[in-house]
């Protein structure tokens, strides 16, 4: 059964559609990625998912929740610019936080003591957080999204504004939080979601125009080619690929012959064959595999 189901979810600032009536199904366990350029209605739809703003039209079902219950107790979320007390050390800020969300002071001291280690800020427990990096800022943010058990975490653009250590800290943080949670984020950085994701909604001017995993995408929108290179002009070859009967167009591109097929793994037979056979000068061969660029692209395009 999902976790969380989304019907219709539309929302309309005066002319401007900003979502156009999605429909999402998140089963528990899983890792989703919401991708798509800045301006496509990634934030508006997280902050409607989480209860900050409310929808146009649409509706927003939890597993189990009736419609007038509390859904803030089951979800965890992160703005894209946290804000914090930075006068606050992390493990006040947390016990703070903890609080709030209704854990009483002994249950929230140990959840803090938990995540701080969780989060990789055991050493920083007693450092104020103006003096955090903003990686650690992240973290201590993911960590305070998650202080009350929540079934799933809601993150806007998680590594957006982070240096290369930073994203790497956050992006190992949430490849082991998906183990216990349902892990909903955004970004406009597709090798982010292809590292950490299960499954992908590709959001466009409001609309998802594509969901599903990485491997049933690509096998979608896959790209039928390889590429060839060869110690002498290229040129030489391009013919005798051209007659291959499983071969469907061959073009050169700076020194490189790009090969496509309808059956990857026949081409693949009968241009390393003819290679052998005639003992061509190849240097390098590769079956191209679709980028999650290119997969978004053509999802749009269609």
């Amino acid at each position: 059964m999902s976790l969380l189901t989304v019907n219709e979810l539309t929302k309309r600032y005066d002319d401007k559609l900003a979502v156009d009536h999605i429909n999402i199904q998140f089963d528990p366990g899983k890792c989703v990625a919401l991708i798509g350029p800045n301006g496509a209605g990634k934030t508006t739809t997280l902050r409607m998912l989480s209860g900050l703003i409310k929808p146009t039209s649409g509706k927003v079902s939890f597993e189990g929740m009736g419609q007038h219950d509390d859904i803030r107790r089951l979800i965890g979320y992160l703005p894209q610019y946290p804000i914090f007390h930075t006068w606050m050390t992390g493990k006040e800020f947390l016990i703070y936080v903890g609080r709030l969300a209704f854990l009483s002071k002994e249950e929230a001291t140990k959840r803090t003591n938990e995540l701080l280690k969780l989060v990789g800020l055991e050493d920083a427990v007693n450092k104020r957080i103006g003096k955090y990096s903003g990686g650690m800022k992240q973290r201590l943010g993911i960590a305070q999204a998650i202080i009350h058990h929540p079934k799933i975490l809601m993150l806007d653009e998680p590594v957006a504004s982070l240096d290369p250590i930073g994203r790497r800290d956050v992006l190992s943080l949430l490849e082991t939080l998906k183990q216990e949670m349902t892990i909903l984020f955004s970004t406009h950085i597709l090798s982010d979601a292809d590292e950490v994701s299960d499954e992908l909604l590709l959001l466009h001017d409001g609309k998802i125009v594509e969901s599903g995993s990485m491997d049933d995408l690509r096998q979608k929108y896959q790209t039928s080619e390889i590429e060839l290179a060869f110690q002498d002009d290229p040129v030489t070859y391009q013919k005798t690929l051209e007659k291959l009967p499983s071969i469907g167009t061959c073009y050169l591109n700076k020194n490189m012959l790009f090969v496509t097929a309808e059956n990857i793994q026949q081409a693949r037979k009968e241009i390393l064959t003819s290679a052998a056979r005639e003992d061509w000068p190849l240097t390098s061969y590769s079956i191209k595999r679709t980028s999650l660029e290119d997969l978004f692209m053509k999802a749009v395009n269609n």
